[in-house]
């Protein structure tokens, strides 16, 4: 397609859609002798989440432009940022980053041979660019240095020189990656024009600077990695999407720092060329529109419906969201999601302390539960009790389990013969009606009349003895024994439940083994008990 664009076209697609292009004659000089090249960096802080469609997609029209593009992971940006992302966690995060991006790219229709992926660390800690760092800072004043960084890196009262620092870095990396263009969010803007004034002063050229505007989140403020609240995140479930969409800002006839409605304008337009909204016939029925203005002139006059925005938006998005999320669900990327992105601080303490010693009484870490994969070698009939039977479990152990349950009044002695279970190992032994059981088996449950039960399912291929932990909770130590007086075990479990995926959760934290997620048949929203 690049082949037969004009300058003239080729320039109107590099910079639709933009918020504001410093430069402009500068990239038209270029485009008359050669294709454009254009870098854009991330810092590898925050787990991207769909806001980094925008960017996407505005790259996608670089590259139908016939640009030359780089993508810069910015690990040494993302510690010099008051350590939003600690130095131990770089290369995971980087790592990360490159696949979540590649999988965004790929569902988008982006070919990821035109692209190059480079990593700031690979060239910012060369004799060159040090020395150039010191060349800059020796000519950059503090206060421009603290102005250029006000909108992107973290502002506390009493900054870090490494958030001084990067500005100048990022004014760098146009050299040192020999870009014709650096693209951004508006809100890099005052990074853009410190590049401007001192690249020159080092005998460098000054590049034009082109500008995403910045996309409302979901409540209404600029979607960010830390505000829980204001984003969905590139591997959140539909069902979590659905729920998040259900809670965003979209006012009836509000077309100002409306996410939903950005959304649509800045990603779905720019690589589907139209939208449609689905709703009952009674209402209007389903409409396609193949320009975004007749749209928010529909939405502001309220014959658009936020419910069926909304609607009609979650349905964009998961087709969008389902080929990451099938490719996060290798064990591979779903470790290297949870190594990168381990548990917040608080709960991290918990953890450690955990591992350390086997249990704070005030520490809930989902740690502390011992749960693992069993195998029901047999199942026989209590002798004292018709509802009970006593499953014989190998988990792992030398020997077999006993454990006493009713579960056969709701699955076939005959199906759990030789069936993968989720078995609780750390509880004090009970006696149950004369007899001992040694653990607990794990299902899920939706009470009612009548109540239903299922056995919690293994990921496929798991053998008995196979830990199940809380996705960010990999690391702690359970406890021995749990003490019944603390009452660890109620605390934890009244936080598990079934997602609208039948995933196993706690917390909104999945439940895994080293081979993937918990899961069980059809009890959607069930509790695990």
């Amino acid at each position: 397609m690049a082949g037969q664009l004009s300058p003239d076209e080729k320039l109107q697609l590099i910079t639709r859609n933009l918020q504001e292009v410093l430069g402009e004659e500068k990239l038209k000089q270029v485009l008359q002798e050669r294709e454009v090249k254009v870098y854009w960096g991330t810092a590898t802080t925050g787990k991207p989440h769909i806001a980094y469609f925008v960017p996407m997609s505005k790259i996608a029209d670089f590259l139908k432009a016939g640009c030359e593009v780089t993508i810069l992971f910015a690990d040494l940006h993302a510690f010099l940022d008051n350590m939003k992302a600690p130095w131990e966690l770089l290369e995971l995060r980087v790592k990360y980053y490159e696949q979540v991006i590649k999988a965004m790219m790929e569902s988008i229709g982006v070919p990821l041979d035109k692209l190059k992926f480079v990593k700031g660390t690979d060239f910012q800690l060369s004799r060159e660019y040090t020395l150039d760092v010191y060349r800059l800072s020796s000519m950059v004043t503090e206060h421009d240095a603290k102005k250029a960084g006000a909108e992107v890196v973290k502002q506390v009262d009493h900054p870090l020189l490494s958030g001084l620092l990067y500005p100048g870095l990022q004014a760098l990396d146009e050299e040192y990656l020999k870009c014709d263009a650096q693209f951004g969010g508006v809100d890099q803007r005052k990074i853009f024009t410190l590049a401007e004034k001192y690249l020159p002063s080092l005998g460098y050229a000054k590049r034009s600077h082109l500008m995403n505007p910045m996309v409302p989140g979901l409540t209404g403020a600029k979607m960010s990695s830390s505000e829980e609240e204001s984003k969905i995140d590139l591997l959140d479930s539909a069902g979590d999407v659905k729920k998040k969409l259900k809670r965003a800002f979209c006012e009836p006839g509000n077309i100002e720092n409306n996410g939903v409605l950005s959304f649509v304008q800045y990603v779905v337009f720019p690589l589907r060329g139209e939208f449609s909204i689905k709703r009952d016939p009674k209402w209007g029925g389903d409409k396609t529109y193949t320009v975004f203005k007749e749209l928010e002139k529909d939405f502001a006059a309220e014959s658009v419906h936020p419910g069926d925005l909304k609607a009609s938006v979650e349905a964009s998005l998961n087709q969008l969201l389902d080929p990451i999320r099938k490719k996060f669900e290798s064990p591979e990327l779903r470790k290297l999601s949870n190594t990168a992105y381990p548990s917040k601080t608080k709960a991290a303490g918990k953890v450690a302390k955990a591992g350390a010693g086997g249990g704070d009484d005030d520490d809930l870490s989902p740690s502390r539960v011992d749960i693992r994969v069993g195998r029901i070698i047999s199942v026989e009939k209590h002798p004292d009790a018709d509802s009970l039977y006593l499953e014989k479990i190998d988990v792992g152990e030398a020997e077999p389990r006993t454990v006493v349950s009713g579960l056969v009044a709701f699955v076939s002695q005959e199906e759990l013969q030789d069936r993968l279970v989720l078995v609780l190992c750390n509880l004090k032994p009970q006696k149950m009606r004369g007899i001992e059981s040694q653990a607990m088996l794990l299902c899920a449950s939706i009470e009612g009349e009548p109540r239903r039960v299922e056995p919690l399912n293994p990921p496929e291929g798991s053998s008995p003895g196979d830990r199940v932990f809380v996705e960010g909770y990999e690391t702690g130590k359970p406890d021995e024994r749990l003490n019944p007086k603390k009452k660890v075990w109620e605390k934890v479990q009244a936080d598990l439940k079934i997602s609208d995926e039948c995933v196993a959760q706690w917390k909104d934290n999945q439940l895994m083994t080293k081979l993937g997620q918990i899961t069980c048949k059809t009890l959607k929203g069930g509790n695990i008990s």
